[in-house]
């Protein structure tokens, strides 16, 4: 049975720590690590360490819609900061049906008893939703004790502090809402309104990008700063094209023309077998996955862009995206060359005309000067 201590709202992750006995000196480096792994710089360190120190464990409500769990399956193998710190000692889990021990009546009264809390005032709880809701026939296609999935995830949207959106389903409504969505399936921001939300798209998200993000609520109490799509700019501000392993070939316009010849073989590009790291914005290349052991690329798949809107129906998936505009993309070594040898002429002239006019003047004035 676990400690009633340890189950209390108001301890802070330090406290839990050092209740497992966790030293002072390996709760630093806890810290120092977290920070690392969130992209802040040294000076930031402090602040996590403060936040960890003093504020109470994050209530964390999250709500199961249409979705395959891959989310959850992606989240408890994150390895820094690792799953089991996040749920046991960081955040208080409240309420998740997938990972939850009770059931039933039971563990929805817990939900709606921290929804009232939270009405009155008395606690601030964080919604994450893993899925999408399906809105036709009134949402019949997704009912939790009894309950339309809509109708709970705007119960529970209203008092939150902010929601986190988890994976493509609940980002961009992923297969449930490809062509033609049967069941009127909708991404979160369609189906609430007035709340700060941040997407963390995926098929599934990065492990270490969603206990990153709760990290980063909890440490600094807001949302990360978003891009204009709204997914945090630390893990989603770089296409995997610029930081791909088979970026070289793709510069030396070197491409896998089928998944049996040479260039799979020796690892070129594989833009032309339907790749679409060039318009894919998302942290693979950095973290990698199950530990940073490997990604798609690296293991010789092409991406197929899970993490952009409406990727389901942007097929197929083995296919060039010869119908997306990508600048220079089709440019071979040689117009390179030419561009660059032109783009230095350019250079060059204009630094000699620069030098004319200023020997011109030069003249000029030396005239003047033996004139008077």
């Amino acid at each position: 049975m676990a400690d009633s201590l340890l189950s209390s709202p108001g301890l802070t992750t330090y406290d839990i720590l050092s209740r497992h006995g966790v030293s002072r000196r390996d709760f630093l480096s806890f810290c120092a690590i977290t920070a690392a792994s969130l992209g802040l710089e040294a000076q930031q360190v402090p602040a996590v360490v403060e936040a960890l120190e003093t504020k109470p464990r994050l209530p964390v409500i999250w709500l199961h819609g249409l979705e395959c769990t891959c989310c959850s399956e992606s989240f408890i193998r994150s390895s820094h900061p690792i799953a089991q710190d996040v749920v046991l000692n960081m955040i208080s889990l409240d309420y998740d049906d997938t990972l939850q021990a009770a059931a039933g009546h039971q563990v929805e009264q817990i939900r709606k008893d921290l929804i009232e809390q939270a009405k009155r005032g008395e606690t601030e709880y964080v919604l994450a939703v893993e899925g999408n809701a399906p809105t036709k026939d009134g949402g019949v296609y997704c009912t939790v004790a009894g309950e339309t999935f809509l109708d709970v995830l705007r119960e529970t949207a209203e008092h939150a502090k902010f929601v986190i959106a988890w994976g493509s389903c609940a980002c961009n409504g992923c297969v449930q809402a490809a062509a033609p969505n049967p069941t009127g399936a909708r991404p979160v921001h369609e189906c609430i309104t007035g709340k700060p939300i941040v997407k963390v798209p995926g098929c599934p998200p990065i492990a270490e990008v969603m206990t990153g993000v709760l990290t980063y609520v909890l440490t600094f109490g807001r949302l990360p700063e978003l891009d204009r799509v709204g997914r945090p700019k630390m893990f989603y501000k770089q296409r995997l094209h610029d930081k791909c392993l088979r970026r070289s070939f793709f510069d030396a316009g070197q491409f896998v023309e089928s998944w049996d010849d040479d260039g799979a073989r020796k690892g070129w590009c594989l833009y032309k077998m339907g790749c679409r790291g060039p318009t894919t914005y998302n942290s693979c290349a950095t973290f990698k996955w199950n530990g940073g052991v490997s990604w798609p690329i690296g293991s010789g798949h092409g991406c197929i862009g899970c993490s952009e809107e409406n990727f389901w129906d942007d097929g197929p998936f083995y296919s060039r995206l010869a119908k997306t505009p990508l600048p220079g993309i089709e440019a071979t070594p040689q117009k390179v060359g030419i561009a660059l040898t032109a783009a230095a002429g350019v250079g060059i002239a204009a630094h000699l005309a620069a030098l004319a006019i200023k020997r011109g003047r030069a003249a000029a004035t030396e005239n003047k000067a033996k004139e008077a």
